[in-house]
């Protein structure tokens, strides 16, 4: 890989045009073709673009919007994504800076890599922050491995919408402090590897029961108001000192005075709200200019690319139109608002890439930090011990329903209920649940036969559940019958043989729920 050059000398060599090709940043695929790969490595060379974002691939959720192609399972992604950026880097005239979302570790993108726990189940651990700090400094050692310089995260929207379609998991929660104080926590475990960061998805995104992937979410809320909530991790975080800032696509007319166009396009938002108003002097980052929120209204390539980089934006996440876009920033803007951009974005450079070109280390055991996390989050959530203990005692039979990601017909659904029913022979039923999907859509994907076999067993025996995924599943669930319920919140191996030690009586549950569910006593 290439040097980088100072900044002083980097202002003098580079073109204007090649720096504007700094603030692209196109989307790279892990498993993609040869011809693919050499269609970006000659847009890296021709444009000279300025940094790339990976995904699994092109049929990934960030991309194909949740799934209606079928995503490939390849177990040498995280060999193929070293290859690559060793590629890529070779076809760059100045060194790439490399990104990723890696919110719960590389997991998120790349199969056969450490998985940590999501933000939710993070929110749930009670003061014992330092555990966020390992997550944060873990997932960074694991972007250095691989040549990451730059994790797209962490998520600092307040989930204060539990039909949120999006965010939901992906939060610490539904209060502000907490949700504070864990990002912070996780941004300087970040930060103790030389990993860059980027708070999201500002300004908030958790009071939406839409997804900007597909719908422009509109929040009417007024700007006291959020500034007193959801802007509140932001200024704190910001206050703090932090690498970079990533723009939602969010209509907030409260902070644009009455207009509805998305926050990552606004002036008002960007150069009013986040620099001037709450004093950023760093890197603002697009979220994805490929989501429907935005393209739909800009047909026109290169349009969308100046509006967001005229709004404010150093750096245009995901965007297709490379070429058209460099054309429309050279035509419309001047040379003292491309400069500006562009010493931000090569200071960013300084910092994330001079340490970062990939190592030979081996990638971090998820599972002790896991089973650190298990025992601080496990939520007892309506019960108590003595309940459980008792229950244990007098003799259970344990039911399971639903495994993750398993997709049944109605018919296979119905027989499996059939068989479960007619396996049960004991009054005190543990009811072992795992929601197939961690979003919310169609019920966790949980068919309304299977509720219906919940509630019947709530109903005429006693239960003690354990959920094992999304605590927002419990909404669903009429729990007022049951014994006890307890929130273990992931399916991972730790969590597992946390929760059955729980559940023997042998360890206690620490944590605490970070959202309101509805009816639970």
């Amino acid at each position: 890989m290439h040097s980088l050059i100072e900044y002083k000398d980097a202002q003098k060599q580079l073109s204007l045009k090649e720096k504007v090709g700094q603030f692209f940043m196109p989307a790279a695929f892990i498993n993609d073709s040869e011809e693919e790969i050499q269609e970006l490595e000659k847009l890296i060379s021709e444009h000279c673009v300025g940094s790339l974002c990976f995904f699994h691939s092109r049929a990934s959720a960030a991309t194909n919007f949740e799934g209606k192609k079928e995503v490939i399972y390849n177990a040498n992604s995280f060999d193929l994504l070293k290859k690559m950026i060793h590629r890529y880097q070779k076809a760059a005239k100045y060194p790439l800076l490399i990104a990723i979302d890696a919110e719960w570790g590389l997991a998120m993108r790349i199969e056969n890599t450490p998985q940590y726990p999501y933000a939710i189940t993070l929110g749930a651990i009670q003061d014992q922050n330092e555990l966020l700090f390992e997550v944060g400094k873990n997932i960074a050692h694991d972007c250095k491995v691989a040549g990451i310089h730059w994790n797209l995260g962490p998520v600092l929207d307040i989930n204060n919408n539990p039909d949120n379609p999006v965010i939901g998991y992906r939060s610490f929660g539904e209060h502000k402090l907490e949700v504070t104080a864990k990002a912070h926590a996780f941004v300087k475990g970040t930060e103790s590897q030389g990993v860059l960061t980027s708070i999201k998805h500002f300004p908030g995104h958790g009071d939406t029961a839409t997804d900007s992937h597909l719908e422009l979410p509109l929040i009417e809320k007024s700007k006291e108001a959020l500034f007193s909530n959801e802007l509140y991790p932001f200024q704190k975080i910001i206050d703090e000192g932090v690498d970079s800032v990533m723009i939602g696509h969010l209509s907030v007319p409260s902070l644009t005075d009455g207009s509805l166009i998305s926050s990552s396009i606004s002036k008002h938002i960007i150069k009013g709200t986040l620099r001037t108003e709450m004093g950023f002097r760093g890197v603002v980052i697009s979220d994805a200019l490929n989501m429907h929120a935005v393209t739909k209204n800009y047909p026109i390539k290169g349009e969308l690319e100046w509006l967001a980089f005229d709004a404010g934006n150093d750096v245009l996440c995901f965007t297709e139109h490379v070429s058209e876009g460099i054309a429309a920033i050279l035509k419309n803007a001047d040379a003292a608002q491309i400069d500006e951009s562009f010493e931000r974005v090569w200071r960013l450079k300084e910092k994330g890439i001079v340490s970062i070109t990939g190592s030979n280390e081996e990638l971090s055991d998820a599972d002790l930090l896991n089973s650190k996390i298990a025992e601080a989050s496990l939520t007892l959530v309506k019960g108590t011990e003595k309940d459980i203990a008792a229950f244990r005692e007098e003799g259970y039979q344990s039911v399971s329903i639903k495994k993750e990601g398993e997709t049944l017909t109605n018919k296979e659904i119905q027989d499996k209920i059939k068989a479960l029913e007619a396996q049960i022979s004991n009054e005190n039923i543990l009811l072992l649940l795992t929601p197939p999907k961690v979003k919310p859509a169609d019920n966790f994907e949980i068919s309304e036969q299977e509720l219906a076999f919940i509630h019947k067993l709530i109903e005429t025996k006693k239960v003690v559940l354990y959920v094992f995924g999304n605590p927002y599943v419990l909404n669903l669930i009429q729990t007022k019958a049951t014994t006890a319920v307890v929130c273990v919140y992931q399916n991972l191996k730790a969590f597992q043989r946390y929760a059955g030690m729980h559940f023997l009586g042998n360890v206690k549950a620490n944590g605490k729920l970070p959202v309101t569910i509805k009816d639970l006593n």
